[in-house]
């Protein structure tokens, strides 16, 4: 069987989403999503200029007739600046597939999660298709779900940490509980977080500060398109049994 990743009804290609923030320009955006092979990149509606016609904007080097553009609430600490964002967002592009992220302070950046859930509420009833940034607790992520989100995006570690997944067996429950997608968003720093992240069956992997800020980010968004792949492949292939002794690996009868 095909193995598809669907977001709200959406195919896409590539189990790996990418920001659109932190790069040096534009053009550089435009390689590391094109060598990370995603289809589907994040935008921060209150972050691009969409004003100034002296000034590039994205849509310029990232072609969203090719790209899936994904418009996220980066900055909101409250649910009425979320709802504002992302209401200017459909007004402006037609974009109901959005990314929501509702944040509790600027020192951790961790989602408040009351506010959050409030949002993923009302916008869902204003016909949003909402993906929704949360913590690693499954009794906050199954109600998002209750109230309607399309995919839950639970935090790995803090944005832009680069501490890899921290509470890897909360990712575990999340998934096991969950029927819509769920995608680890914030806290990957190197290739081998996006593979663990997969291993542990997750659908998808978000990455924006471990590609932006690696010395070469072309090379980095490369090797995170075949982190995940690997990682997808490993986990439908089923590792084996960990033992706690040594085993040969080689025929123990009818030896010579």
């Amino acid at each position: 069987m095909e193995d598809k990743f669907i977001i709200a009804n959406k195919n896409f290609t590539s189990r790996l989403i990418v920001g659109t923030g932190k790069y040096k320009d534009f053009s550089e955006t435009a390689s590391a999503v094109k060598k990370s092979g995603a289809d589907l990149v994040t935008v921060a509606v209150r972050r691009v200029n969409i004003l100034d016609k002296d000034q590039p904007i994205l849509m310029d080097y990232l072609d969203p007739k090719k790209i899936t553009y994904l418009p996220n609430t980066a900055g909101c600490f409250t649910s009425d600046d979320a709802l504002r964002t992302l209401r200017l967002a459909r007004e402006m592009g037609g974009w109901k597939l959005v990314k929501l992220e509702v944040l509790g302070d600027k020192k951790t950046l961790y989602p408040n999660m009351i506010e959050t859930i409030k949002s993923t509420e009302i916008l869902v009833q204003e016909g949003f298709e909402v993906m929704v940034y949360c913590t690693d607790d499954p009794i906050m992520t199954k109600k998002l779900e209750d109230v309607g989100a399309c995919a839950i995006m639970p935090l790995g570690s803090p944005i832009g940490s680069g501490l890899g997944i921290q509470n890897s067996n909360n990712i575990k429950i999340i998934k096991k509980q969950s029927t819509v997608p769920v995608i680890v968003d914030a806290g990957i720093g190197t290739a081998s977080d996006a593979t663990i992240a997969m291993e542990l069956g997750c659908d998808g992997v978000l990455v924006n500060t471990a590609i932006a800020e690696a010395s070469d980010s072309i090379l980095m968004a490369e090797s995170m398109k075949y982190a995940v792949a690997a990682g997808r492949k490993a986990f439908l292939a089923e590792r084996m049994k960990k033992r706690r002794y040594g085993r040969a690996s080689s025929p123990e009868k009818n030896l010579i």
